[in-house]
Parts: structure tokens; sequence; C-alpha cells
């Protein structure tokens, strides 16, 4: 595992030396540099011929970057209405003319400061002396008026051609909630921002669009040719170049063929229906001016329907060839030029066309298209290998691809870029610089809000040598004086003939070492940091820190049931239990300071997924840990509103409803909007029913959470939450103590047991191997496929059933434990049933080895091929 090291400067502060960064993997040779740092809403970003960043925050601030300084300075801070800064509004967008060396011209897509009507600007400012903002050169070039009743998709990205034709992203200003994620188009009364006809549809408005235009050096603009509608055309508009966008939140524009990109927020259907399709986000490119079909197409041309919100009646789907807009709110003309479909579109779930992409919440932005330039001297230029390469970016999931196009600009491929290292927290403007390096401006963790993690970094490429990565491993952090610690050096240098030297302090103001995995004894208590230093040949170096406890160690949990720790079943119940807390440095363990909980989840998660989320110490809550590992934060959190309500009002507004936790965990999966206002919130259907009503679970508990009491150390479990749950949950009984400190500092400890049935369904394996699932069961292909069921005791389990059915498929099936090369402890044998619904059950004996076991259950297929098939239903483990 590498580590990311960056350096990080300060607005108004200088940063430290940028040689002390390094993020260097197998696959890498970047360098990640924070250059300013604690944003607040960063939106775009423009950099200057001399590698001056310019960047704007949506509340207003305009800031620069000095590269020569190393800081950041605030140049202006524009002011707005708050009403339309509420409706996500502000500062939105901002370029430099592509004659900038010359004339100093900046150009801003903010909302005008008048709240008598509300629109948007396009102004030119000229930047004069020491990078000051001329505000009395301002140049209002193009004004688009908005609703700010809408709040919501704005668009607001700048880009040029290399014709110096610029293009401005404008969002359809439309509310989705009324719409249950599918075409927002509402034509009653009253109803105006629930129509996205009357913008992004509208030949006659400039919302929803992508305009282009050509500004002039008085302020005005001229209309290139080409467009999509020609000077003159009746009902239209002719700066258009692109209708049919949703929110086309990032554009950017090929230096070298003046193709148009884009990434497009999509609805928030997680299902298709009758009203047409689920939602995707779409990468979009366009090579010439065109309508790519927003609010009746979405995706590859997939149509909605028409849909009366009066009636509740759904029409026809709508044709891609020839689109109509009769909408009454539509002021442009009613037929419409055919819709274009997507370069790549996606959905929540898996994407059958792209599945590099994942899965999650969903928020595309376009970035540039890379031109590798051999002649300009730069060290930490993108490598060739990028070369007409475009990056695309997804805020939610966080991650930047590169799409690779052929020589027709159509899609050939695409691959994740610094996929190990890019830690990249929620991308939201991305440009490559005059010096061939990309600079990136991450929005930060929570939207809406001022987050400490909101910055501009710039990443370099290091063609030449790179520095090592240092790594300290050691097999115990923590123990009693004199404490002998056995350190080893697992550094490494991806220049592989460079021999590193070793310099390791080791935090007690004693002996240092230069040897690569030396021994150190601690002989006083104290909490110290062993830092190792490694250097290559050409000087450069990276340093790794390890803090060492002395004085402590950690307290000892087991917890012991009478019969098996594995599993239950309906007539194992009550269970007795015990649990013992040993502490060396503790004579006396405080009972009350122990922590004991029985938890259970209907959640089928499989062994591996629960101890991880159980690992840290205290009470386990799955609910808490699902959501904390999802993207519930991005729009939501504890006591606060910011896209979403807080969690704390949702569980007051929801408390004693017992019908809550189904309807919302079905909200979580399908999405949806309209109770707490215009936002929509995103549809995860990758959760399943039973991980998304964990999560409802502990929502609703937040407000009237009390303190977790405790189980006794010794006691019965009266198992009967799994009754009637077609025994698929697992019950978790978790204790942890922290100690009183011993002579430096408390230290904490947790063990959790997990209980699951004794009939096991075959799909919720731990681990699968040439397995395919077939809804709860395994689909066996034959030879050498396996699954594993991890932490087995076997106690009191003298013998094993299977449930299966087999085509025309013989096997056998052995039972290791620890590994395929382990014991067999147990054998059955699978023969034809002739029918894959023909189900019968075999049973053998297995043996107890004592302690707790992986199981391998290893298929030796005896006529497996293409057509062999078998279904394995579950596994039962009993007397």
């Amino acid at each position: 595992m590498s580590v990311a090291k960056e350096t990080v400067g300060s607005k108004e502060k200088p940063g430290p030396p940028e040689a002390a960064a390094a993020d260097v993997t197998a696959e890498s040779r970047f360098t990640k540099v924070v250059l300013s740092d604690d944003l607040n809403e960063p939106m775009e970003l423009a950099v200057a011929p001399d590698e001056r960043v310019f960047f704007i925050e949506r509340a207003g601030n305009f800031y620069m970057y000095d590269p020569r300084l190393k800081k950041t300075r605030l140049l202006h801070a524009f002011e707005f209405p708050a009403k339309a800064v509420n409706a996500l509004n502000g500062l939105l967008g901002l370029t430099l003319d592509p004659d900038f060396r010359q004339n100093d011209y900046i150009y801003f897509f903010k909302t005008a400061n008048d709240s008598s009507q509300y629109r948007q600007q396009i102004s030119r400012f000229k930047l004069t002396g020491d990078n000051n903002l001329d505000l009395k050169s301002e140049k209002v070039i193009l004004e688009i008026p908005i609703d700010v009743a809408g709040r919501t998709h704005t668009g607001g990205s700048l880009a040029w051609d290399k014709d110096r034709n610029l293009y401005i992203a404008t969002g359809d200003n439309t509310s989705a909630t009324e719409s249950d994620g599918f075409a927002p188009i509402n034509e009653l009364p009253g109803r105006l921002n629930f129509d996205a006809q009357r913008s992004s549809g509208n030949t006659n408005d400039l919302r929803g669009k992508i305009l282009r235009i050509h500004p002039e050096p008085d302020g005005t603009y001229t209309i290139p040719k080409d467009n999509l509608f020609p000077a003159g055309t009746p009902d239209t508009r002719p700066e258009i170049y692109v209708m049919g966008a949703r929110n086309p939140y990032r554009i950017s524009v090929d230096t070298a063929t003046s193709a148009v990109y884009w990434g497009d927020v999509g609805p928030d259907a997680g299902t298709s229906g009758s009203r047409g399709s689920k939602g995707f986000d779409e990468f979009n490119q366009a090579r010439e001016a065109g309508n790519y079909g927003w609010p009746y197409f979405i995706g590859d041309n997939r149509a909605y329907s028409d849909y009366d919100f009066a009636t509740k009646t759904i029409g026809q789907p709508f044709d891609a060839k020839a689109p109509v807009n009769n909408s009454p709110n539509n002021t442009g003309a009613a037929t419409l030029p055919p819709a274009q479909k997507a370069l790549i579109w996606y959905p929540y779930d898996q994407s059958n066309e792209f599945p590099a992409l994942g899965t999650g919440g969903r928020s595309a932005m376009a970035g540039p298209v890379y031109h590798y330039d051999p002649n300009l001297p730069s060290e930490t230029k993108l490598p060739q290998y990028y070369d007409k390469a475009l990056f695309i970016m997804d805020w939610m999931r966080n991650w930047i691809f590169a799409v690779r196009l052929d020589t027709a600009l159509h899609y050939k491929s695409m691959e994740p870029f610094m996929p190990v290292t890019g830690n990249f927290i929620r991308p939201v403007d991305m440009e490559i610089g005059p010096d061939g390096a990309v600079y990136l401006l991450e929005y930060g963790t929570v939207y809406g809000k001022d987050n400490p993690d909101a910055r501009l970094v710039r990443i370099d490429y290091n063609a030449g040598n790179r520095a090592p990565v240092a790594q300290i491993i050691t097999t115990d952090t923590i123990g009693l004086a004199p404490f002998k610690v056995a350190f080893s050096s697992k550094s490494y240098d991806h220049d592989a003939e460079d021999r590193l030297t070793y310099a390791w302090r080791f935090g007690d103001g004693g002996i240092t070492s230069t040897e690569p995995n030396p021994t150190h004894t601690y002989s006083r208590d104290g909490i110290y940091k062993a830092t190792l230093k490694v250097t290559d040949p050409a000087g450069k170096a990276d340093t790794d820190t390890l803090e060492i406890k002395v004085g402590n160690t950690l307290p000892e949990i087991s917890i012991q049931l009478v019969g098996n720790s594995s599993f239950f079943s309906e007539d194992r119940t009550p269970i007795k239990y015990t649990v013992r807390v040993e502490d060396r440095e503790d004579k006396e363990i405080d009972e009350d300071k122990v922590l004991v909980t029985l938890n259970y989840t209907e959640n089928p998660t499989s062994m591996r997924e629960l101890m991880r989320h159980a690992q840290n110490p205290g009470a386990f809550d799955l609910g808490k840990s699902l959501m904390e590992n999802s993207d519930c934060k991005a729009c939501h959190q504890l006591d606060k509103t910011s896209v979403g309500p807080a969690f704390m009002d949702v569980a007051k507004r929801y408390q004693g409803d017992e019908t809550a936790t189904a309807r919302l965990a079905n909200k979580i999966i399908t999405g949806g909007g309209g109770v707490w206002g215009d936002g929509a919130m995103n549809a995860h259907p990758q959760l399943s029913r039973e991980e998304a009503s964990d999560i409802v679970k502990y929502i609703l508990t937040l407000s009237t959470r009390k303190p977790v009491e405790s189980l006794p150390l010794q006691g019965t479990l009266v198992l009967k939450d799994h009754v009637g749950k077609a025994g698929k949950g697992r019950y978790l009984l978790t204790a942890s103590y922290t100690d009183k400190g011993g002579a430096i500092t408390p230290l904490s400890a947790s063990r959790t047991l997990v209980l699951r049935p004794a009939k096991v369904q075959a799909a919720e394996a731990d681990t699968l191997y040439h397995l395919d699932k077939k809804g709860d069961k395994l689909e066996i292909p034959g030879e050498q496929s396996y699954f594993v069921l991890m932490n087995v005791d076997l106690k009191a389990i003298d013998r094993l059933a299977f449930r299966y059915a087999s085509q025309n498929q013989e096997a056998a099936v052995e039972v290791h434990i620890d590994s395929l090369a382990g014991p067999v402890i147990s054998a059955l044998h699978i023969k034809p049933t002739q029918s894959l619904k023909n189900f019968v059950e075999v049973n053998a004996p297995v043996r107890d080895p004592g302690g707790t076991h992986d199981l391998f259950f290893l298929f030796k297929g005896k006529n497996a091929s293409a057509e062999a098939s078998a279904l394995l239903d579950w596994i039962r483990f009993g007397q």
C-alpha cells in the first residue's frame, strides 16, 4: 500500500517547499501538490501562461495562486442577492481570454447583484497593475434570465475553441422533485419551475444549453457560423450551439478539433418504469451543433413517455428522430432537431456498457483533452502516453478516467487516472496548465458547505528519477519497558537500480541506526515517534513515522459460549455466554467499564464485510457503518441541513412511525424527493433491501438514542429477532474495554462474535472462486471451483447437509480447513438429479478439528463442461 504524501499551501500564507511532495506507486510517477486548501465551494479555475492560477468560490470570492510566492491571494469578493445564492447561484464560472497575455481580460459567469430581476451574466473584466481587478472595466456581454424558485441546475462553465469562440454552459433551472426521477414535464398551471420544456427543450430560451458566441473587443458579441439555429430563424436564439442539456456543470473544448465535451448530471430514477428510463449521467461530445434530448431522452436516446401530471396518465414515448415540444410553457418552435445520444452514459447501479465506472451516486464533470508537446520545456508535463486522451471526472464517485477516442473521435476505451494514489476529494474542475501539468479543484466532502478539505492541487509527472517510498513495519508497537522492537524497512524505489540509504531515529533521544532492519530497546515509559528516512543516490528522500507506546498493553478480551460459537438455530435458545477481560496493568477490571452488546441485522452480509465493519472498538452498529461507507455524507450531516435534511431531523419527523423503515429503505434504493424541499435524493440500487433497512434503523434512532446499556459479563442470550426473517440474519455479540492507561495512555480493545444461521444460503459465502450467484443460490461450473465460509466453529457439529440440483453434473465436494491444501474434514458427493428444479438433500459426517477455522468447499467435477450445470441452495450445519 502506498501512502500519499502532499505539500500544502494555505490562503494568504506561503506553503512549504514543493520538493517535499511524493506520491509514487508502481504504476505512476505522479506527485500531488496542494497549492491552496480550506476553500469554500470552489467552482472553476483557469491557468495563465505564466502559471498563475485563478479560481473562484460560489459565494463570490475570486482568488489567485501565485506560483512565484507560493501563496494564494484574494483579488475580489463579489456580492449577490441572498435569495440567488441560496438557490445555488452566485459566482459559477471563470475563464481567461485566449489573448490574456496581451489584453489581461478575464470572464466570469455570475449572478447579477440585482434582486429586482434575477439573471446570470457573462461579464468581462480587466486585470491591472498588481493583479487588481478593475471593476470599472466590466462589460456585461450576455445575460440569461433565471427563476430562483427553481433552485437547481445552474450550469456555469466557460470554455474557448481554437477560433476564439466562447462556450457557455447553462442548466435547465428546473426542479425535479415532482417527477419521481423521470422527465420533468409538468405542464399544470403554476408549475412553471417543474417543466424543463420551457428551458432545455425550448429553442427560444438560453437555459439547458451550451451557447457559442464570439466576443468582440468592444464588449459585444457576434454569432459564429454553424450554430444550431441561423440568425433570424423564428422562435429561436442564435446563440444556441447545443440544446437539450440538463445540468452541464463542467465543459471543455478540444483546442485541436473544437469538439465540445460536457458532463451532464442526470435524473434520479433508480429503475426504469412505464414513464421511461432510469436515470443516467452522461458524458457528451458535440462535433457540430445539435439537440441532446433532455427532457425527452436520456443516455443513448432512451425515450421518456409523455405524462399528464393532472390525471397521472402515461402517453406515448417521445420520438428521438422527430421530437415535438407542445408544452404551454414553450416559447420556441414546436418541432425540435433530432436527438443525439451521449458518448458515455452510466446509472447508479452497474453499467452494462461502461462497467469500469462502478456504482453509487453520480455527478459527471468533463475535463480537458490533453495534447502532448514534445518541444515543451517542462519536467512535470503529462507523458506522451496521455496524448489526445479526454479526461472525465465524477464528483460523487471521486474518480478521474482517461478516455481514448479514435481518429474519427469515436469512443474506444477508458482507464482510471491515478487509481491508487488519486485520493480525489470530489473533483469539480480540471485544467491542463501551460507546463503540461494537471490543475485540479477539489470541492471537499460535503455539498454546500465550507469544507476544510476543499483545495486547489497540481499533479506533476516525474519522467526522471523518482523519490523512494519509506515504509516502517514492526510486529508490535505496544509494550512494557524494557520494550524490544524489531523494525523492518519495507521501503522501495521504483527505479530498480537505485540503492537506498537508511537513517533511523527511534524517538527516545538515544541511538540511531543506518541499518535497513534494526532492533531497538526502549528502556523508559513513554510515547515515541520512530522515523525512517530513506534516500536514493540522487538525494531524493522520503520519510515514514510510526508511533511506539511503552508503558501499557492492550486489554485481552474473550467471549465464550456454551456449545457452538458460530451458529444459531430455532432450537438453540437461550445461549449461555461469558465475557472475560484481562489487562496486565489493571490488576482489577472495573466491570462497569466493560461494554457488552448484542445486535441483530437482517443483512446477510458476508463474514468478511461484517468483521471489516466491526473493526473499531465499542458497540457495533452495522447501519452506522454502512452509512459511513456510502455516499450519504455528501448530501447529509448529523445535525445540520445540507443538500438533504439533517439525520436528526429525519429521526424526529418519523419518530413513532412503524411503517417508516420499509418506506425510507425503499426511497434510499429508488431515490426521490419532495418531502424536504426541492432537493431529490440519489437512488442507491446497489444497496440490498437489508442494507438500506439497517441504515434507516440507525438514522431513526438518533433523536431518541440513549447511552448504550451493557449486558452483564455473564448471562444468557435469548435470540428471537431472527424469527420469521427466513434465516438471513446475523447476531453480533461485542465486548469492549478501555483500560486505565498504565504508565502512559488508555488503550481500547474489542472482540466481536458473529452468529449466523445453521442453514447458510450458498450465495452468502464469504469468498467465491469460479462460482456465480443465481439469486440466493450458487451455480457450480465444476472442476476446482470453491467457496469459503470464514471463522467457523464446529463444536457440537457432526454432520453437514447440502441441498442441490444438478442437470447432468457429478462432483465430489471436499471440505478443507484454512486453505485448499488443508486437512479434509468432510466429503460429499453430488449426482445428477436430471433437472435444475429437482432439488435433493445429501449429507455426510464432519470432523471437528477444534478451534475456529475458515472452511474451503472444493468442487471436483467428473463431467464438467460448458453444458454441465448444478445449483447449490444451502449448507446446513447440525447434529
